[in-house]
């Protein structure tokens, strides 16, 4: 079932007159106060950086020259230290300077940026928050930080996105789904690597227990007090640098900088504790003896992997395959912050591809290596330069994207963000720099969305080689390897006996390329890119324009004399009767997403029977005979046919939509 809005205009009201809002007193002052209502609220007008490449401005690219060669000087010291085996702080620091560099040339090419690219985001909030399609969670005790209730709408909405998400990867590419348990006992979590490795430093306030990550709690201090005019130069230049080398530096280093510059809790000024090792994972005893040890997953994956087997058996013994997973993941963030950009319980999709590690063809990738994406390398980042759009073929030719099935899962990437939504502007790929890339992963890319935060990752694309299936081998003695049919077979030798065999297989341990979507900031970059504010409208309006697949209510339509017609089509039908004007009765359809509204009007009591249809998007509207009027519905809600053939078809009707009947 498909989606509309059906208004209608209640008998007892008579038109008497239209009346042009913008010419009355009133409501001038109306425009007044509308336009100032909340303008000093935080977030207003947040300036986006679109990519500079599509400006295409050469007095721009001038001025960013000298930046731009200061990024690459430091690049290549990076390269240079690493060619020659230098000590690893040492590498760490220039990393740290090239990071550094690179966004103080980020923030130039912000403040050079068109200066109508803004973004109100508090709007945004304020209409996300009223329609509920999300708010904190426990608002009523106070809240809880990184912790958020989807609503109707934001269930709806997610719903969707997932349904699509499954259509569009697992049906399709025939993937192998599975439901994993959340509760992980700890030694899979300690073969992974979590265990050991999925930890940040912390303070805490001694007075309140307020926890604070430590390397943001010092960079904060620092460039606090390196920008205060009473801060002597040495004590300036001290700071950055101390900066600077923050990633690079130990426990005992961090701590020595607390003491030295006497940090204090940032909320109380309280004294703080030592630093403490904290583990982002979500720690708990299964069954009642609390002798077995476990974690809150902190990822799907791993469940997949520990099933391989059984995967590989499913499917016959033969690669490649995928299987993929739909469920949350908990990770328990010291800072959680930016709305459903860092929480600590999150929903994921992610898919595990497994394949031959000595071939990594995909059948399907001459049906997208024209795909043509805005790749911003590695080598470019070094280099301080722009990303830079290239098709995908000729990106995995040069090398540049490792392997065809990397290849392929990025363009699939790009088609489904597109597909659901995402602005193709506002959408690119970055490649991880060596010292953020895993120990264990080949090439791994994230595909990045623009928003009112900068640029934040959403999906993830990485070559995860036989890391994981190897460690789990290890840890508990079973082979997870697949055979691969020799073309020729091949003698071995059996050292325990002593002797000679023929064999037709061998045994592999199988790569695993892994695109992993977190679905909740995918909804973010959605709510952006799909908010739209309306001028034209007294007050100025917002309206979310999501695509049909993913719009909240695309099985639900709200209908007054016809119903037995759309229900014969699918399509359900509530009533919605409610007093003010049209126009405003749009707006709060316009609001959650609603691409078609009908109104019944007085015109429709006359013979032959109609009703007015409207677009949402640009808001036009045609006048449709009620017979025929349920199979338009359908068959614009299921892409049999656009609204601009429907506005070809039939008469467009003129009504300014902030009237209201009196």
């Amino acid at each position: 079932m498909k989606f509309i809005y059906i208004i209608t205009t209640s008998i007892r009201f008579v038109l008497k007159q239209r009346v042009d809002l913008n010419q009355t007193p009133f409501c001038v002052s109306l425009v007044k106060q509308y336009s100032t209502w909340g303008s000093k609220k935080q977030h207003r007008n947040v300036k986006l950086n679109f990519p500079l490449n599509r400006m295409a401005d050469p007095k721009i690219e001038d001025i960013l020259a000298p930046f731009r060669a200061s990024v690459k000087e430091q690049g290549d010291l990076v390269r240079s230290l690493k060619t020659n085996g230098a000590p690893e702080l040492d590498v760490k620091k220039a990393v740290a300077e090239l990071k550094l560099r690179k966004k103080i040339l980020e923030d130039k090419e912000l403040a050079l940026a068109p200066s109508d690219a803004t973004f109100d985001r508090a709007k945004m909030e304020d209409l996300l928050r009223r329609r509920f399609f999300y708010d904190q969670s426990f608002a009523i005790y106070g809240g809880i930080t990184g912790q958020f209730d989807f609503g109707p709408m934001g269930c709806a909405l997610k719903a969707n996105l997932l349904n699509v998400w499954r259509s569009f990867f697992v049906l399709e590419e025939q993937m192998l789904e599975v439901d994993c348990s959340v509760l992980t006992p700890e030694p899979v979590l300690k073969a992974s690597g979590h265990v050991d490795r999925f930890a940040d430093l912390m303070v805490k306030d001694i007075g309140t227990g307020e926890c604070f990550r430590l390397d943001h709690l010092i960079k904060a201090h620092l460039e606090k007090l390196a920008a205060d005019k009473k801060t002597s130069q040495a004590t300036k230049e001290e700071c950055q640098d101390i900066v600077v080398k923050l990633d690079g530096m130990t426990k005992q280093d961090m701590s020595d900088v607390i003491q030295k510059f006497n940090i204090h809790s940032p909320l109380t000024g309280n004294e703080l504790t030592e630093p403490i090792e904290f583990n982002l994972m979500f720690a708990t005893q299964i069954g009642p003896s609390g002798l077995i040890k476990g974690f809150l997953r902190p990822e799907t994956a791993q469940g997949i992997f520990v099933n391989f087997k059984r995967l590989l058996e499913f499917n016959q013994g033969r690669l490649p395959f995928a299987a993929a997973q739909i469920g949350n993941a908990f990770r328990n963030e010291i800072s959680p912050r930016s709305g459903l950009i860092r929480v600590r319980e999150f929903t994921m999709a992610e898919i595990e591809h497994f394949c031959d590690p000595n071939d990594k063809q995909h059948p399907k990738f001459d049906s997208v290596k024209e795909t043509e994406l805005l790749l911003y390398s590695a080598c470019n980042q070094m280099d301080g330069k722009s990303a830079e759009i290239i098709r995908i073929g000729d990106a995995v030719q040069r090398g540049l994207v490792a392997n065809q099935t990397l290849g392929y899962f990025m363009a699939r990437i790009q088609q489904f963000l597109i597909l659901v939504g995402i602005d193709t502007s506002k959408l690119r790929f970055r490649q991880h720099m060596s010292n953020e890339m895993a120990h264990y992963a080949c090439d791994c890319w994230d595909a990045e969305m623009l928003t009112s935060y900068g640029w934040i990752e959403c999906v993830g694309c990485a070559d995860r080689s036989a890391f994981d299936l190897t460690q789990h081998t290890k840890a508990t003695g079973v082979r997870l390897a697949a055979e691969k049919k020799l073309q020729e077979p091949k003698v071995i030798e059996v050292t325990v006996k002593n002797y000679q065999k023929t064999v037709h297989v061998e045994e592999i341990i199988p790569s695993v390329i892994e695109p992993s979507f977190g679905i909740g900031r995918i909804m973010y970059a959605l709510f952006e890119h799909n908010f739209r504010m309306r001028e034209v409208s007294i007050p100025a309006t917002g309206s979310c324009a999501f695509e049909m697949l993913c719009s909240p209510f695309e099985r639900e339509c709200r209908v007054s004399t016809f119903p037995q017609g759309l229900t014969r089509l699918d399509v359900s039908h509530k009533v919605d009767d409610s007093s003010g004007s049209i126009g405003r009765r749009y707006a709060r359809t316009d609001e959650i997403s609603i691409p078609f509204g009908v109104t019944i009007d007085f015109d429709t009591l006359k013979s032959p029977h109609s009703a007015t249809l409207r677009e949402r998007d640009s808001m036009g509207q045609v006048r449709i005979p009620l017979d025929v009027l349920p199979s338009v519905v359908r068959d614009l809600s299921y892409g049999k046919t656009t609204w601009t053939q429907v506005e070809s078809a039939y008469p467009k009707f003129e009504q300014q939509e902030n009237t209201k009947a009196t």
